[in-house]
């Protein structure tokens, strides 16, 4: 904990009446009914389907079974005290093809889980896209073609009309950084594609696309609040030499300020990432006015920090992470660093730009082991981090610094991209045999947090 917090005086109240608490989830990562109801297939589906690509061969075809366990898992959000649940929309239960003929049945579903969360009192925060790009879109390109920027645009446009009724917040994609970087350049992530000639087109046209859907969303729902979300992580350089500050520096372009600045005006960072001087090949007249929006909020989602080294073996960007595995340091299941003075840095660092109006963390939390013992699961480690990070953020706030709201990354235990079932971030531990859900200490932790 930080000096001067303690745990019996470190409570709620601290943070202010306006202070959105959550928990966030996505689509791909719990619903499972894969092909249900006219659900079409998504990168995702496709590339869980291809050899060696996700640890042990999971998929997501049943996951946690939340299309079909959802009110028992919205009592859950109610019952740990949980105001706003963040969720996203899957593009291909809307339109299985991408774009063409929307499906009724999806629509219907999504009806049923806002209404629901209402009906128990929880505020509905949808994110509109979570990395389920529709299969039939990325035979055209995906992110790579520009008609993208219509093809989401329209989708938008469908959520809004049937959802914004009764859905005030609103994000518009969630870590652009990672569905273009694993995604378009490493290959680690569907749809498995690499090299500069995906990576670049792609970030253009999502930059495109978030300004597009943003301003789609405003002009339907005027009153609504829109925000979009930023994965982060505090980069430091592994020595005071140049060339390693250097390397940091080009590294916290492209994980930190590639989407946020020409979101907010200010163009891509390419004097600090020469990687991206070829992206103005890209771009078409008016482009630079159309990259940008207004936006209500900004979440950001931060889990730990990297140590930079200068590397002449790495194409483009020259630096090299230094694995936090071989720095001795606390370690998650994921290998990331325990690090919680990270999440201070990156609110202070966004906002450092003038045009954040709000800052969420919309994303934090920690992968762990967990183990059922007597039908309880202990997860100290987990209370930990949460209550050091939260400290965090509450030292900024009190450092005049904008942190608007918090959510715990995740729910329940879940598939976890390509590591599949292996990593366990959830409140709530799931046994993907049987489906059956056992509330952690940390969500009992979290329950009581906020009760206050």
């Amino acid at each position: 904990m930080e000096p001067g917090i303690r745990h019996s005086h470190f409570n709620k109240k601290l943070f202010g009446d306006n202070f959105a608490w959550g928990v966030s989830t996505a689509a791909f990562q719990v619903e499972g009914a894969h092909d249900a109801h006219g659900k079409g297939e998504s990168i995702w589906d496709v590339f869980t389907g291809k050899k060696d690509k996700i640890l042990d061969g999971h998929h997501a075809q049943i996951a946690c079974d939340f299309y079909n366990q959802y009110e028992n898992d919205i009592d859950l959000i109610k019952q740990l005290n949980i105001p706003n649940f963040r969720f996203s929309i899957s593009w291909t239960r809307i339109l299985p093809n991408g774009t063409g003929a929307t499906n009724q049945e999806g629509i219907a579903y999504y009806n049923r889980v806002i209404d629901y969360c209402l009906q128990k009192g929880i505020e509905p925060w949808v994110t509109l896209y979570h990395w389920d790009l529709p299969h039939e879109l990325e035979l055209k390109g995906g992110w790579t073609n520009r008609d993208i920027v219509d093809w989401f645009t329209a989708y938008v446009k469908i959520c809004a009309e049937h959802f914004g009724d009764r859905v005030k917040y609103w994000m518009i994609m969630n870590e652009p950084a990672v569905f273009t970087g694993a995604g378009y350049f490493l290959g680690i992530h569907a749809p498995g594609r690499t090299g500069l000639k995906s990576f670049l087109p792609a970030i253009h046209h999502t930059v495109l696309s978030i300004a597009a859907g943003a301003n789609a969303l405003r002009a339907i729902l005027p009153s609504a609040q829109i925000g979009t979300t930023f994965s982060c992580s505090f980069i430091e350089p592994y020595s005071g030499k140049a060339r390693d500050i250097n390397a940091a520096k080009r590294v916290d372009a492209i994980i930190n300020r590639l989407f946020i600045e020409p979101v907010l005006g200010l163009g891509y960072p390419i004097d600090d990432a020469p990687i991206l001087k070829n992206i103005k090949k890209y771009f078409l007249p008016g482009d630079e006015e159309q990259l940008s929006f207004d936006f209500d909020f900004i979440g950001i989602q931060n889990y730990t920090r990297e140590i930079v080294k200068y590397s002449v073996f790495t194409p483009y960007i020259s630096a090299s992470l230094v694995k936090a595995e071989n720095r001795k340091v606390p370690l998650t299941q994921m290998k990331w660093e325990v690090y919680p003075p990270a999440i201070y840095q990156m609110i202070k660092k966004f906002n450092a730009y003038p045009g954040i109006k709000k800052l969420l963390i919309t994303e934090n939390g920690a992968a762990f082991p967990d183990v059922v013992a007597d039908g309880k699961i202990n997860d100290v480690l987990r209370i930990e981090y949460l209550e050091t990070h939260l400290a965090q953020v509450l030292k900024a706030k009190s450092d005049g610094y904008k942190a608007d709201g918090y959510f715990v990354w995740t729910l329940t235990d879940n598939f976890e991209w390509a590591e599949g079932y292996h990593p366990r971030f959830g409140l709530i531990y799931v046994d993907f045999d049987t489906q059956q859900r056992i509330v952690k200490s940390s969500g009992h932790w979290y329950a009581r947090f906020l009760k206050g």
